[in-house]
């Protein structure tokens, strides 16, 4: 492939290059680079949200590239501070060495065994030893840390930044220079780490790495919200992930689950899928061409058969199905009830409230604070995503109330 087709595959999906025009000059240049990318093993399990990076560093391993995957497991005794309002719990060297472990397992669904390196981090930074660290320290400054937005946003409301946590993007920095890296990969929210990365390599003397950096994918419990797609990204602690090793069942079920919005999103991020091909099966749905469910089952099968193997995701689909249609009988013994809203949804104290299910928002809010309302089967700890049109819920109230709210709009099947 020459370097125009191998930079077009490459930067399909990237959200951020530094620099394309680098990336270009080293694909010509070299026939064989080196390209790394860091995974703190800071809980157990790979989820979907991972293999967006691992899919980007497959693509360099088909074109013939060094792809290095590095165990973070001497950055995980500090705890990346990306997104965080607070500094992270220590963790014990025996959690992340049985992290780790589960990382080096599971990383072979996606990558290439014959053309991946591990290396765990520790092999270079605790050779650093003190005067190592202080050297490395002396070359970045506080001010330009505190460009940070995370630590700006901590130091503006004065919330506590210990001095470790300066150190992580530094020794994630000398990481490349280790490995004398040409490329680092990463999620979005790691730019501020990988940039890090070049100034430090300039500092040693090396030619400045490429950073690319891909979308996070948002979690399972995803939704339009005013026209776009919110959501927190996946993660293991906030509950809203599809583990890479889950049973294929499982990951069925929740790949149906999720809303018809997100589905879009993850052809986007998980698929090869080209933004036009998308558009045209997002309008067909919409106008009420084809079902949006068939190609949430179909986006099942591709995922599960990548982890699974096709023969398991075609008996999970089976299966799933099988088990929700038994619910849906269930549920046509729960009365019905409609509710009309806007194209981007109501909220669901105020659904409560309309339909005269509670009194009141504060009734409802004080029934959700003493944990006696449920939706879909989830007991309801905080104000949920909006309740969309053309979907419906069956909500628990109290003891005694159960309906099912079929929510309509008045502006027909498009939402704007």
């Amino acid at each position: 492939m020459d370097v125009s087709a191998s930079l077009e595959r490459l930067c399909r999906n990237a959200v951020h290059i530094e620099t394309r025009g680098d990336l270009a000059s080293k694909l010509a240049r070299k026939p064989r680079l080196v390209v790394k990318a860091g995974f703190d093993p800071t809980a157990p399990d790979l989820h979907l949200g991972h293999t967006v990076l691992l899919n980007k560093m497959r693509e360099f391993q088909e074109l013939g590239h060094r792809v290095v995957f590095v165990v973070g497991d001497f950055t995980a005794l500090i705890g990346d501070p990306t997104g965080r309002n607070e500094a992270r719990r220590p963790m014990s060297h025996e959690e992340i060495r049985s992290n780790a472990q589960t990382y080096q397992q599971q990383v072979f669904r996606v990558l290439d065994p014959a053309a991946t390196e591990i290396r765990y981090n520790s092999e270079w930074l605790a050779a650093l030893g003190t005067e190592g660290v202080i050297r490395l320290a002396a070359k970045y400054t506080v001010s330009r840390m505190l460009e940070r937005d995370d630590f700006k946003k901590r130091f503006r409301e004065e919330a506590p930044i210990a001095i470790h946590e300066f150190l992580y993007p530094l020794l994630q920095a000398y990481d490349s220079v280790a490995l004398d890296a040409d490329v680092e990969l990463g999620g979005s929210d790691q730019l501020f780490n990988l940039l890090v990365g070049r100034a430090i390599q300039r500092d040693y003397g090396q030619e400045p790495q490429v950073v690319l950096t891909v979308p996070l994918l948002e979690g399972t419990d995803a939704r339009m919200v005013g026209g776009r797609l919110c959501g927190a990204k996946m993660s293991k602690s906030l509950g809203n992930y599809i583990g890479i090793t889950e049973p294929p069942r499982v990951q069925f079920l929740k790949i149906m689950g999720i809303s018809d919005d997100a589905m879009w999103r993850y052809y986007e991020v998980l698929t090869d899928r080209g933004a036009e091909w998308i558009a045209e099966r997002r309008l067909a749905c919409l106008e009420g061409r084809e079902n949006p469910r068939d190609w949430k089952q179909a986006l099942a099968v591709e995922l599960i058969a990548r982890f699974h193997g096709r023969e398991e995701a075609e008996r999970a689909a089976e299966e799933g199905n099988r088990w929700l249609r038994e619910r849906e009988i269930a549920r046509e013994d729960i009365p019905q009830m409609t509710l009309q809203a806007p194209p981007d949804g109501v909220l669901l104290l105020q659904a409560l409230r309309d339909l005269g299910i509670a009194a009141s928002t504060s009734e409802a809010r004080r029934k959700v604070a003493e944990g006696a309302v449920w939706l879909d089967g989830e007991r309801v700890t905080e104000a949920p995503a909006p309740l969309e049109p053309g979907r419906e819920y069956v909500v628990r109230y109290g003891r005694k109330k159960v309906v099912r709210i079929r929510v309509t709009t008045n502006r027909g099947s498009k939402n704007p």
